[in-house]
Formats: C-alpha cells, structure tokens, sequence
C-alpha cells in the first residue's frame, strides 16, 4: 500500500498566489518546499475579497480531504471600503468551510493575519488609516480562529518592515517580495503542527 499523497490547499488572495514574485517565492510554494510535501492547490486571485474567494472554493468542488488548509484574507474588503462587519460574517463561513475541507478537522487548518500595505510605496501616505483598520481586520480574524481553535500566525509585524528594508517589497511597490514571504515561512514553521 502506497500512503497517501499529502495534500495542501491555499487560500487567499494577491498574497497567496503571489502577486509581482515567482511561482516559487510564494509564500505556500515555499512552505510547501520546506516541509518536503508537494506544492499545494491554490486558489487565490489578486483582488478578491471574502465573498469572492467564497465563491470561487464552492464552484471548485473540492474534496473534504485536505492534510492541510491555509487561508489569508482580507486586505481587498479593507481596501473597497467593505464593512468589517460583513467581513466577519464571510471569514467565519470561508474558515468553517476551510475545516470540512481539512477532513472536519481544525487542527488541519492554519489562518495567516493580514499584512499591512501602508508600510509600502504605495500605501504609505495613508498609511495610519491603512494600519488602523487592518487591527480591526485582524482582531476580527484572531477571534474567529480561537473561536474554533484553529491555529493562528500574525505575520502583519514583519509586513510593517517594508519601508525600513525595501528588499521585503515586490518590485511593484505593493506586495510583498519573495525575501519577506520567507520570513513568514520561518514564523509559521516555529510552531505549525502537520497532522498526516
């Protein structure tokens, strides 16, 4: 009997598929790599909010038989002026379907904080009204992962060092580069359980 092909699914949006880096510096690809399991199914496009990314896991079809789930969200409800309230209701229902994905179980599943793009070229003149409501977003997406005792990784602080080292910034002025998306790995690694 041949075990079972550990299997890996991504969530997100422009940080999950990696927007302005290559395939391999995404942060799930380099996950993936460290862990020596094989590269996950993403499903992520840049600019979609939580309904959107909803929408696109239930027309996916996907089987409840993930080994491991990710999902990171919310930076394009905060950027649309989306109410945070409505965000709330749409992350609970995404990280709920997230864990019936993961076989039903929590422990399968891991939730990443939203970074913080005011602390890029293109954020950074408003980048106090960016960082502000990004801690509302982030609060709410915390709570909800305790909420279901699903394993939580902030990663927002290292994200709010791309003014200061312009190397963790993509070359379009925006989005993270593979060198910050490294330095998440290494915080999601310190204390991520993989359960075959």
């Amino acid at each position: 009997m041949q075990p079972r092909e550990f299997k890996y699914l991504a969530l997100g949006d422009s940080y999950t598929i990696g927007e302005s880096v290559a395939e391999a510096d995404r942060w799930p690809n380099q996950l993936a790599d460290r862990l020596k399991i094989p590269r996950p199914k993403i499903i992520a496009t840049t600019g979609w909010r939580t309904d959107q990314l909803k929408a696109a896991v239930e027309t996916a079809h996907l089987s409840n038989e993930y080994n491991l789930v990710s999902l990171l969200i919310g930076v394009n409800n905060q950027y649309q002026g989306k109410p945070a309230a409505q965000y709330e209701i749409e992350f609970e229902e995404l990280l709920t379907r997230s864990i019936q994905l993961a076989q039903g179980n929590p422990e399968k599943v891991f939730i990443v904080s939203i970074p913080d793009y005011g602390y890029t070229p293109f954020g950074k003149t408003k980048q106090e009204t960016i960082s502000k409501q990004l801690d509302e977003f982030n609060a709410i997406n915390k709570r909800i992962a305790a909420k279901y005792n699903v394993a939580y990784f902030n990663i927002t602080d290292i994200s709010r060092q791309g003014l200061d080292k312009p190397a963790l910034v993509a070359s379009d002025g925006l989005h993270p580069s593979g060198a910050m998306y490294t330095l998440w790995v290494d915080r999601i690694l310190q204390d991520l359980k993989i359960t075959r």
